[in-house]
């Protein structure tokens, strides 16, 4: 769609160069002594004929700016899902990390806690 775009812009660019417009003014005194002011602009297109291989050129050249564009567009979006993936990886690392950690602080609470119980039955049995 880009290509197209840009395709089109460029040629309606060369079609606008080869038209050649101009402005005639005239003024007229009236019998009256008023002066009567008249513009005419003329619109001219070339007689020559457009140059195809300038045409077909100028069109290859923005086609290969737009597939480098969309080459360094395509480069990018696969290192930034590149760069995601590897920051997931990590995120998911550090989650299993706390995951193990907070695991091992429960186990160690409820040995205390159980530690407690029996103290305290042993307590209440005397």
């Amino acid at each position: 769609m880009k290509k197209s775009i840009l395709t089109a812009a460029v040629i309606s660019l060369l079609a606008v160069s080869c038209t050649k417009s101009t402005t005639k003014t005239e003024q007229v005194e009236n019998a009256d002594g008023s002066i009567t002011t008249t513009s005419t602009t003329v619109t001219q297109s070339s007689t020559g004929i457009v140059d195809t291989s300038k045409v077909n050129k100028a069109k290859e050249d923005v086609k290969t700016k737009v597939d480098e564009a969309g080459n360094k567009i395509d480069n990018a979006a696969q290192k930034t899902k590149e760069d995601l993936h590897k920051a997931g990886k990590d995120i998911k690392a550090g989650a299993k990390e706390i995951g193990n950690d907070v695991k091992d602080a429960a186990a160690k609470g409820a040995g205390k806690v159980e530690e407690g119980a029996k103290k305290l039955k042993e307590d209440l049995k005397k």
